[in-house]
């Protein structure tokens, strides 16, 4: 059953290293919040590291230059593990091919910048959808609009057998107060509609392998440690969790706080029918981490 806790602290001890979810998380999209700054920095000063894990769909510099923007200071983790970065190695040895069909924002073109530690990486060429051997997915054009805006042009690349590299599983995340929607929902679509959709985040173990490998590669790195995954997702960071067979703490007061009741922190009444609803059940749960 999960345990809901009032602070991190109460169970830190038992771990080595936190996979940490970003936006929800350590930040509401345009800010970060000071508390779970302060969890953090508190976890690696006492020994602990920290992996930021996050669904972003660019590479990790990219991610570091704007949690830093955000006010998430260095010290608040040890290493980032982006959506983006492990897609990134899968576009450049060819699973959708050379010509691709770009989805996303002006922002979300690093997604394409050359990769160089691929072998005989394959040279990706944005083409248009007519001309494309396979379709890369970072985000909507317009994270405001309806995803069925897309099915025309899905019908088609269907149509014609293309694969969509999805390189953000999340289907929301809140903005400040406003919800928006990722690229995982253009690929939950296109995949309705009888196309193939390759996924690289969370909950899917490329940005796990990616995570540990990431861990590993740091000085102080145990060759067996205790990992709990935190974030707010229960379809992404909390069934990640479970994949991987590690502990997870529900931040109920991010995607899911309606459903949960959290205020500050969630009822449990309404916490424990929202996990039987979704059938995926967390190790932990609080309201914001702290």
């Amino acid at each position: 059953m999960t345990r809901i806790i009032s602070r991190f602290s109460e169970i830190s001890d038992g771990y080595d290293l936190a996979y940490v979810d970003l936006w929800g998380c350590m930040h509401n999209g345009v800010r970060a919040f000071p508390d779970a700054v302060a969890t953090m920095q508190a976890f690696r000063a006492s020994g602990g590291r920290v992996v930021l894990v996050t669904n972003a769909p660019r590479p990790r510099a990219d991610v570091e230059r704007q949690v830093a923007h955000f006010g998430i200071p260095d010290d608040a983790w040890d290493v980032v593990a982006t959506s983006g970065d492990a897609a990134r190695l899968a576009l450049f040895r060819g699973v959708v091919g050379s010509k691709v069909y770009f989805m996303g924002e002006e922002r979300d073109l690093t997604f394409l910048a050359p990769l160089k530690i691929v072998d005989n990486p394959v040279e990706i060429q944005r083409v248009p959808l007519a001309e494309a051997e396979g379709i890369v997915c970072c985000g909507p054009f317009d994270s405001h609009a309806d995803p069925d805006v897309n099915r025309p042009d899905f019908l088609y690349a269907k149509q014609k057998g293309l694969k969509l590299l999805c390189a953000n599983p999340d289907v929301v995340v809140d903005r400040g107060e406003t919800r928006e929607w990722c690229a995982g929902a253009l690929a939950a679509l296109y995949t309705e509609m009888g196309g193939e959709s390759l996924y690289f985040g969370k909950p899917h173990p490329p940005i796990y392998d990616l995570a540990r490998k990431r861990y590993d590669a740091l000085p102080d790195a145990k060759p067996d440690p205790r990992i709990i995954a935190i974030g707010d997702g229960i379809r992404t960071d909390i069934l990640g969790a479970l994949g991987e067979g590690i502990d997870s703490l529900m931040i109920t007061g991010g995607l899911a706080a309606r459903e949960t009741g959290t205020h500050t922190q969630p009822d449990a009444e309404m916490l424990n029918a929202y996990i039987q609803k979704e059938k995926i059940e967390p190790t932990h749960a609080i309201g914001y981490l702290r």
